[in-house]
């Protein structure tokens, strides 16, 4: 069998499969067990019947209870038409039915299409129409925003939507609570098949779907679990949306449920909600990205008498965009729990920092690989493999990194090189031992006249400064030099001025041409639905205002 599908064979493909002697090599090491996702669940409901899986607010379900109910709602997806093999858009935020309907399709062995509460209808009618979805699962209201409203037109770009589910007040569609009937036997989905489809995490465009099987998901789920250290005694707080990769996955929900342990949904992860439900839940372990975790620290040194809310809060993890170090040293001394860095992505390679790690790999790095089938590559433009130490692309394949996109060939041509390894988009850097140092994104890479300037490291120095809450560093347009470098600065009470900026990074250290060229103070980042840093935005922003500053000098 060749190494991958050809673009003209792979046309129109849901999966691009792995290459047969790889699948041989990962079911024989153990990864690939041949269980599907469902089995987490039913294993756990026998082992934990009685334990608390799920809170949601004041409600409470223990495993048996949680394993009965997804029981009756896949046979009332059954009795309605819903088949195995078939797709169902899932946009619903962090809520009990988020939860019971993603185990419940999983039984059934209908394929969930994990859409985010901030998407409207752009992203919602492709995904309904481009992955041919028999239904949407919404919410009534959130967030102010009435998705029922939406759902009524995107019901005219999706000809194959037949049935809308809807949490609270249906109106004209189904209501959630109406989807139950008597448990009926379902027949074991195919491991090896299309368990769901993610999003791809770019920042512009819209989203590539992200094939993930059965066997390759629950390998990263098990694995995860285990590195961080997962046990019945485990409490998560999901408070990322649950639908993103690093909250359901790394190890998040599905972890915490395969070990027994309880997931508690949180509406919001403001310091105030969250810190709330980590003192009440005896919250052990939790996940943010980088610009909420400088938000928690920030709310608990303001707290007068300590932060003793987060006493139970044992590990925080932080992914999703690097951590910068002079951030990353200070999650022990104020928010009082260790630091796990984690660096993946939804089309499969999950890193972690581990718990015998040293300071310095802990603060410095993004952590290291799953699996010892990861392969892991550190590339220059021409794909030769550069010296250990060296910033370059990072490729990679492994037992569970996709091969391709979903119906997405010409994509998959750019995005796969030839034998299979996924371009990732990321610079990193490799150091002994595999561990990885995240230096930014391709785009991320400024061009300063021949000067290459990383637009993470200047954050990093920028963040040092005292009065610098968040900062983010892109590339403007410049007709002399091409490119020169724009910092975006979220200041902590009084903005500083620009020329303290500038002072302070030279007494760093750093070099003059990788000092910001321009100083934007704003109240906050735009972000992406996954809650990163849109900085496709902020080149947006100042490009507009440089063409508007010229347009009337």
């Amino acid at each position: 069998m060749s190494a991958v599908i050809s673009a003209s064979a792979a046309e129109g493909a849901d999966l691009t499969p792995w290459p047969a002697e790889f699948v041989e090599r990962y079911r024989a090491a153990g990864y690939w067990r041949g269980e599907p996702l469902d089995a987490l669940l039913r294993d756990s409901a026998r082992q934990h019947a009685t334990r608390t899986a799920l809170v949601c607010g004041t409600r409470r379900w223990s495993y048996a209870e949680l394993d009965a109910r997804v029981d009756r709602i896949a046979a009332g997806l059954a009795q309605r038409g819903i088949a195995a093999g078939q797709r169902v858009v899932l946009q619903l935020p962090n809520i009990g039915e988020y939860v019971l309907m993603v185990f419940a399709l999983f039984r059934l062995g209908a394929q969930p299409v994990f859409a985010l509460p901030a998407h409207r209808r752009s992203e919602i009618g492709y995904f309904c129409a481009f992955s041919e979805a028999i239904a949407l699962v919404i919410a009534d209201r959130h967030g102010g925003f009435d998705y029922r409203a939406l759902a009524r037109e995107v019901r005219a770009d999706a000809p194959t939507l037949a049935h809308i589910i809807v949490v609270g007040d249906a109106q004209e569609f189904t209501a959630f609570e109406a989807i139950d009937a008597e448990p009926v036997a379902l027949p074991a989905p195919d491991a090896g098949a299309l368990a769901f489809l993610q999003l791809s995490g770019g920042s512009t465009g819209r989203p590539k779907l992200i094939p993930r099987t059965h066997d390759d998901y629950f390998y990263s789920v098990r694995a995860s679990a285990d590195i961080c250290g997962l046990t019945e005694q485990s409490v998560y707080l999901c408070a990322l949306p649950a639908a993103h990769n690093f909250p359901m996955s790394s190890p998040g929900i599905l972890g915490v449920l395969y070990a027994g342990g309880c997931v508690v949904l949180a509406p919001d992860a403001s310091p105030d909600t969250a810190f709330a439900l980590i003192a009440r839940e005896r919250v052990t372990i939790t996940a943010l990205v980088p610009p909420l975790a400088m938000v928690w620290m920030d709310a608990a040194a303001s707290r007068t008498n300590g932060c003793h809310e987060l006493a139970s809060l044992q590990l925080l993890q932080v992914g999703g965009a690097r951590l910068s170090d002079e951030a990353a040293r200070r999650v022990g001394p104020l928010l009082g729990c260790r630091l796990q860095q984690v660096f993946g992505m939804a089309e499969g390679l999950v890193n972690y920092t581990r718990f015998d790690d040293g300071e310095a790999l802990v603060v410095g790095t993004q952590g290291r690989a799953i699996s010892p089938d990861d392969e892991v590559r550190i590339v220059d433009d021409e794909d030769r493999d550069v010296p250990e130490g060296t910033a370059g692309h990072l490729i990679t394949r492994g037992p569970y990194t996709i091969r391709g996109y979903f119906r997405a060939a010409v994509h998959n041509a750019r995005a796969f090189t030839h034998d299979g390894f996924y371009r990732t988009g990321d610079i990193v850097r490799k150091l002994p031992g595999g561990y990885l140092v995240v230096e930014g994104r391709d785009k991320d890479q400024i061009n300063r006249g021949g000067d290459k300037v990383a637009a993470e490291e200047v954050e990093n120095h920028l963040l040092a400064h005292p009065a610098v809450l968040d900062a983010a560093v892109v590339a403007m347009p410049d007709a002399y030099l091409g490119e020169r470098s724009c910092a975006f600065i979220v200041p902590r009470g009084e903005a500083p001025r620009a020329t303290e900026i500038a002072r302070f990074m030279r007494e760093r250290g750093l070099a003059q041409y990788k000092l910001p060229d321009r100083i934007e103070f704003v109240a906050q980042f735009p972000k992406t639905g996954v809650g990163k840093i849109d900085k496709g935005a902020l080149r947006l922003a100042v490009s507009e205002k440089l063409a508007a500053h010229a347009a009337v000098s």
